[in-house]
């Protein structure tokens, strides 16, 4: 099968077109022909990084972890699929998980599900990673009705996502942005928008919650932003990290009695722990997009399996707005 492959660590211009065996299926996996996979920041991160990363495979190394296709072959015991259905998954491209820059994929059943039919495979494939990352946030922060929550980058990769799922939840969302652009997507999305630079924690926090705070915050951009979201936090509300790898003085999230999540959703994938957690969330998501709850925004940029590069490169420039999608097939 086509391959897009890399020898190396480094920038985007290791990738090389190759041809590479496809994958055989194994007892609990199922083969799928793969249509489309997007683009995540830690795939960039692995390419760059490479052995400086615990979760890095080794060379030479198959990229890429979301995924939409159609099932091609099923293994003997596997009884959820069957021959030709359309699913979706995060199951590749670290450790040892060859990954979907490749025309096949042999997927573990506990990391797909069946994808929404009112969404293109384009679509599905933007969802996997960080659905499954906002919605374990959002669970763990135990977002529910009539509570403000607060999205720090809504319209991120992860953030846009997790503006949608708030809403489904019935919260009174808000999120911030630094531009017309992604205030105007947050604001389409549902949720009230914050330009972070013209408003200050303090201000946003007194105009939209009468200085008490958001219940649950849910930080997709980490770093040193997170003192910004214990600032914004309630007393014992709640903050949720996709991006934690940093230093801080907790000593404001102690004060208010903060519960701080950090989310990273590839644990079960790296150390084959409670997989079937994963299934089980993308067959809620499934649900919600079929109700309407739940739709990616795609970077207006398409992208071939030969392209790859560029793909990566359009993500790390920041110009983009929404996932970033490779066609496979």
């Amino acid at each position: 099968m086509k391959a897009m492959i890399i020898k190396s660590f480094g920038t985007s211009e290791v990738f090389e077109v190759a041809e590479i065996p496809k994958p055989e299926i194994k007892a609990g996996y199922v083969l799928v022909k793969i249509e489309a996979t997007s683009v995540n920041t830690v795939d960039t991160m692995i390419r760059q990084m490479g052995a400086d990363l615990p979760l890095a495979p080794e060379l030479p190394a198959l990229l890429g972890m979301d995924f939409a296709g159609t099932v091609a072959a099923v293994a003997e015991g596997v009884t959820e699929y069957a021959v030709g259905d359309e699913v979706y998954g995060c199951a590749g491209g670290l450790a040892d998980l060859p990954g979907t820059l490749a025309e096949y994929i042999v997927a573990d059943v506990k990391l797909i599900a069946r994808k929404a039919k009112n969404l293109s495979m384009r679509e599905a494939a933007a969802i996997p990673l960080v659905g499954i990352t906002a919605y374990e946030g959002l669970m763990r922060a135990n977002t529910s009705k009539g509570q403000n929550v607060l999205v720090q980058g809504g319209s991120g990769g992860v953030g846009h996502i997790a503006v949608q799922l708030a809403n489904y939840l019935g919260a009174n969302v808000f999120a911030t942005g630094g531009g017309d652009k992604q205030l105007a997507l947050i604001e389409k999305l549902g949720a009230k928008g914050i330009n972070y630079k013209t408003e200050t924690v303090e201000e946003y926090v007194a105009k939209h919650t009468a200085g008490a705070g958001f219940d649950v915050v849910f930080d997709s951009v980490g770093g040193e932003n997170m003192l910004n979201s214990f600032n914004a936090a309630a007393l014992n509300g709640q903050v949720a990290s996709t991006v934690s790898l940093v230093e801080l003085d907790l000593s404001v999230a102690h004060f208010k009695g903060l519960s701080l999540h950090v989310v990273f959703m590839l644990i079960p994938m790296l150390h084959n722990y409670k997989r079937e957690v994963h299934a089980q969330i993308l067959n809620k998501l499934t649900e919600i997009a079929e109700a309407g709850a739940l739709r990616p925004v795609l970077d207006e940029q398409r992208f071939s399996l030969e392209q790859v590069a560029q793909a990566h490169d359009r993500l790390a420039s920041g110009q983009g707005m929404g996932k970033v999608v490779i066609d496979i097939n």
